[in-house]
Parts: structure tokens; sequence; C-alpha cells
């Protein structure tokens, strides 16, 4: 049984930095799509950053947020972090279907 396992989140100043990571177990194919997406309250799902043969990082975040894959797990840098980042961060792979991690929450507040 294939799942996504994210960890790293937490709470953090204006300004500061976190690294989210998700692992993927369960799993004997090659993973290649694989994205960040986050969820503020009251507000729809969005994509951060993908990755697959190429990263694409949203605009909202460019420059300040990278994404990179080694093997199994999927990273999420974020540096410079504002307020309006606070959001539940979930890991979403695809590979025959849609795989979603449970999400971790990343508050930024001073």
């Amino acid at each position: 049984q294939v799942q996504l396992v994210e960890s790293g989140g937490g709470l953090v100043q204006p300004g500061g930095s976190l690294r989210l990571s998700c692992v993927v177990s369960g799993s004997t194919f090659t993973i290649n799509d694989m994205a960040w997406y986050r969820q503020a309250p009251g507000k729809q799902r969005e994509l951060v950053a993908n990755i697959n043969s190429r990263a694409v990082i949203a605009d909202s975040v460019k420059g300040r947020f990278t994404i990179s894959k080694d093997k199994n797990t999927v990273y999420l840098q974020m540096n410079n972090l504002k307020p309006e980042d606070t959001a539940v961060y979930y890991c979403w792979m695809y590979k025959y279907r849609e795989y979603w991690g449970q999400g971790t929450q990343v508050t930024v507040s001073s």
C-alpha cells in the first residue's frame, strides 16, 4: 500500500525557514511526478511546486521556495516565510492515480 508521509512543519517567525519532507513508502515503481500543495483556512487548495523532469514553482512563492527530489523523498525548502504562507501543506504524487499525504501544518507568526 502506497503511503505519503510529510514532516517538517511547525511554527516559525516571519523571515524564517522550514524544510518539509515527504517520504513515499510501499511503492515498487519509479517515482516521477510529485508536488506540494497547500490549503489555508477558508481557501482552496493550491499548487505550490511540482517536480517531474523539471521543477515548477508557483509565482506566489517563486524565489523563496524550492522543490527537490531524491529517490522516494520530495522536499520543499521554504525561506523568507511570510504570514500568508500559513497553511496545511500536502504532498502529492501521481503514478497511475493520485496519492495524497495527510498534511503538515505550517504557521508563520511572530
